[in-house]
């Protein structure tokens, strides 16, 4: 039976700060609940008896079914679907030198938007792009929004937040860091490598300056017409697709 302690903890899970005293995340909805299991330890999966049904063998500490109105009751969405599941935040413990040195990853400088971040994760997913770097002020992976927008992705992508200022400093004069600018070069007249870094900016003042000084090839987006009016900027996750695209394009 689900609890008042149970809803309370769940909906808990909106607020970064429950989710790091619990280290527990939440996910929604039959497909993302199931790209989650058998990679995330499973502390709670809370589900109708129909979808319960059709599942069986589920790897979960605890499982309850419950009605419709119920789950309404638990959901953090506008629209609940048959399955709820908390899942553990996991560690990972990964070198951006290391894995720089022969993959391309990606690195985030202070991403503000929790569906643009998710968006990211799942663009980095679909590229083949299996690590990346945050800034300590981008965007929590693990808020609610994030996690339903990285459409179970975040099974195969793994993030690391961290001084993004002193990684790309040690390891700056060793592999190429790409990042995209206004004022950069036409990125499909520039050489680009299969290994390294590619930066993308915040929201509103893309790549910050501190983090710009490291960037060894500044590129550039080109609009079409060249010169035309148009604007002003793409948003960072289409940017950043249509990046990784032209990347794997040069070297798949």
């Amino acid at each position: 039976m689900l609890s008042k302690n149970d809803i309370k903890t769940i909906k808990s899970l909106e607020m970064k700060k429950f989710r790091n005293e619990t280290g527990l995340f939440a996910a929604e909805g039959h497909k993302l609940v199931g790209e989650l299991l058998g990679t995330f330890h499973c502390k709670l999966l809370i589900a109708t008896e129909s979808w319960l049904a059709g599942h069986r063998n589920i790897d979960a500490d605890r499982i309850e079914a419950v009605t419709p109105e119920e789950l309404r009751k638990a959901s953090l969405l506008q629209a609940p679907q048959d399955v709820l599941a908390l899942f553990v935040i996991p560690r990972h413990d990964c070198s951006m030198s290391l894995q720089a040195a022969g993959n391309l990853v990606l690195a985030l400088d202070d991403i503000q938007d929790p569906g643009n971040l998710g968006t990211i994760v799942r663009i980095a997913d679909w590229f083949g792009i299996h690590d990346i770097f945050c800034s300590k002020g981008t965007a929590d992976i693990y808020n609610p929004k994030s996690v339903q927008a990285t459409m179970g992705a975040l099974a195969r992508v793994h993030l690391h937040y961290c001084d993004l200022d002193s990684e790309l400093s040690a390891i700056e004069d060793r592999v190429p860091i790409f990042g995209t600018f206004l004022d950069g070069k036409n990125m499909y007249e520039r050489t680009l490598s299969d290994h390294g870094v590619i930066v993308m900016g915040n929201e509103g003042n893309g790549i910050s300056s501190q983090i710009g000084r490291h960037i060894t090839e500044r590129l550039f987006i080109p609009n079409w017409p060249a010169g035309s009016k148009t604007s002003e900027s793409l948003n960072v996750a289409v940017a950043t697709a249509v990046v990784c695209a032209e990347f794997r394009r040069r070297n798949g």
